[in-house]
């Protein structure tokens, strides 16, 4: 992994305009409100497609607190939605966003991402795949898009979002694409930053999260190592765990976590639960 970088000037100064912000939210969960746990559901996708419902109540009992749907979900009927929200409401567990592709941000899907969002109880509608971009051009029209999709969302009280991969981070002409994202989009729109692909990538998620004040509202806690890849367990891989959380919480303004594993020598439920145990003792 590359060394930390220095802060900027400029990313000092706009980190000390949101402090105020930032102590606010901290005082928030300090008023008996740990920042809550929750699973991307891709982690245990095979079982998903068995047993939605089941799946989903396995989790809770593990001690999830939120899920993230992925994609597919996007192919559901508001009533098939509803049922899905009756069982989350029944474990008390919360779903604050959800995972999707370009239709969800386009003028013929965007209506129907926010009616199932909407049913759900989501707050972001995140872009987890934009498709083969390899200009900056291109990147910045996946920005526009993003606005554009923003404006049309937050009139029904939710917010776009952007999870970056591992391409992101890779430079165009000097630039990374992921530094096009944060700075070509509104500041009410969402960087989830997926931890494993960005150290996979060589970058610092220290230092990106500092530089970005209370934009990163959620993370995915993946991890990487060298000889495991993504199939290192959370917490048993390369990324700097404490200062992650210490960077999230002071200066990202994270409003919750999400454990995502892409595969382990375990069966899925039982890495989900392995992950949880992890962070609880990384966390504590």
């Amino acid at each position: 992994m590359k060394k930390p970088e220095l802060l900027s000037r400029r990313s000092f100064l706009s980190a000390a305009a949101v402090a105020p912000l930032a102590a606010a939210g901290r005082n928030l969960w300090a008023a008996g409100r740990a920042i809550p746990i929750g699973l991307e559901l891709y982690s245990v996708r095979h079982e998903l497609q068995k047993n939605l419902m089941g799946t989903v109540t396995g989790v809770a009992k593990m001690g999830y607190q939120c899920v993230e749907f992925f994609a597919p979900y996007y192919d559901w009927t508001p009533g098939h939605a509803k049922q899905v929200r009756k069982q989350l409401d029944s474990l008390s567990v919360r779903c604050y966003s959800t995972h999707n592709g370009p239709v969800s941000f386009s003028a013929a899907g965007i209506g129907k991402a926010i009616q199932l969002n909407q049913i759900l109880g989501s707050r972001f509608v995140v872009l987890a795949y934009p498709g083969n971009i390899n200009t900056l051009d291109g990147w910045k029209g996946i920005a526009d898009m993003l606005n554009n999709a923003n404006t049309e969302l937050a009139r029904h009280g939710m917010h776009a979002g952007y999870h970056n991969h591992d391409a992101e981070w890779k430079p165009i002409d000097g630039q990374a694409p992921m530094e096009v994202l944060a700075t070509n989009t509104d500041k009410s729109i969402m960087l989830q930053l997926d931890v494993g692909t960005c150290v996979a990538a060589g970058s610092n998620p220290v230092a990106w999260i500092n530089s970005h004040p209370g934009r990163i509202r959620s993370l995915h806690l993946k991890d990487w190592s060298p000889k495991q890849g993504y199939r290192v367990l959370f917490g048993q891989g390369v990324a700097p765990w404490k200062k992650i959380f210490a960077a999230a919480e002071t200066w990202g303004g994270v409003e919750y976590y999400l454990i995502e594993q892409e595969g382990s020598n375990d069966p899925e439920m039982k890495t989900a639960e392995l992950c949880l145990k992890a962070y609880r003792k990384l966390h504590a």
